[in-house]
């Protein structure tokens, strides 16, 4: 196998800065993920941008020099920004083919499984140079927020586990950590099985412009969730759900799973119960109503990833707690 790894933006052309600095760690993650691919006998040339000075001459340089390279994999490295912030964001793998996805989901949920960040997801995005300019599947790696002091401290808490999941997720390395481990049935507190929809998003005329969230009553608790800004003629957050995001609802039983349990860190696992792909989603709402004799609502993207339409049959269980990793 061979790859190749690019940290983002330049050395005069700087990315995001917050609590640390966007291109300096990229470049160390790049250096430290490829020492550990070559472990694997992974082959593996890296490159960073010490000459540009525009970001147009930035994204041109990158893209040429990838796609000057025989390789089977191009990968650039990145941290996100949002604003100043001390509540977690986490992390995300961004993607244009359906290759880049697969290598997307893997290496988001292992970076995530190992440090604790918030995932995101795979996200799929056309309008990125990068992904669009490369001619091999491609991913790029948003690591964790810049400005957000817990996932900086997670991040130089995990570092050294962080490059090493992202090695073997690109390699294919089996680091003890199984990519969906059997949920032990004594830590489930919610699951359902059943028929499922989409909602959310200013495209999501199936809710008012102005209804809001059960779990959630300001964009500023949950920004992982929100759209940067506010959808226009619409004032609530169900039209601001990100529907690139990976989230679901359900009608959870409070007395069970407290709207306080339901807003913290713990993820839900989705399972198409037709194919077994599974994904995790952020908990974003109570629904659907029991009217729609569905069992729960989940983004576009989510629905998506795990390949389903609207009234195809899913399961959820809450909370997904992951087997504790072995050395």
């Amino acid at each position: 196998m061979r790859v190749c790894l690019s940290s983002g933006h330049g050395k005069y052309v700087r990315g995001a800065s917050g609590y640390i600095d966007e291109v300096d760690e990229a470049r160390l993650v790049v250096e430290s993920v490829a020492d550990a691919l070559r472990e694997s006998g992974v082959e593996v040339k890296t490159y960073h941008d010490d000459v540009s000075t525009s970001q147009s001459e930035n994204l041109d340089r990158l893209v040429d020099w990838h796609n000057s390279q025989t390789r089977d994999l191009d990968a650039s490295f990145h941290f996100n920004a949002y604003q100043d912030t001390s509540k977690p964001m986490g992390c995300e793998v961004l993607y244009v083919s359906s290759t880049g996805m697969e290598i997307a989901d893997e290496v988001v949920d292992r970076i995530c499984a190992v440090s604790g960040l918030i995932n995101r997801g795979p996200k799929k995005r056309t309008d990125l140079a990068f992904l669009n300019g490369t001619e091999e599947p491609a991913i790029l790696i948003e690591t964790c927020f810049v400005d957000s002091t817990a996932d900086v401290a997670l991040y130089r808490e995990n570092y050294e586990v962080i490059c090493g999941a992202i090695a073997d997720a690109i390699s294919g390395e089996d680091d003890g950590i199984p990519p969906e481990p059997p949920e032990p049935p004594s830590t489930v507190l919610f699951a359902a099985a059943g028929t499922c929809s989409t909602f959310g998003g200013p495209d999501d005329t199936g809710v008012s412009p102005s209804e809001g969230l059960a779990m959630w009553f300001s964009p500023d608790e949950c920004p992982h969730l929100m759209l940067k800004d506010q959808p226009p003629s619409t004032t609530g957050m169900a039209r601001r759900l990100d529907p690139s995001v990976f989230y679901v609802a359900c009608r959870w039983d409070y007395d069970v799973t407290p709207k306080e349990m339901l807003r913290g860190p713990q993820m839900a696992m989705v399972t198409n119960a037709d194919t077994g792909v599974q994904r995790l989603a952020h908990v974003a709402d109570w629904g659907p109503h029991g009217d729609t004799n569905r069992v729960c609502d989940l983004s576009e993207a989510l629905a998506d990833s795990l390949g389903v339409s609207t009234d195809d049959e899913v399961t959820v269980i809450y909370p997904y707690l992951p087997a504790t990793p072995t050395s």
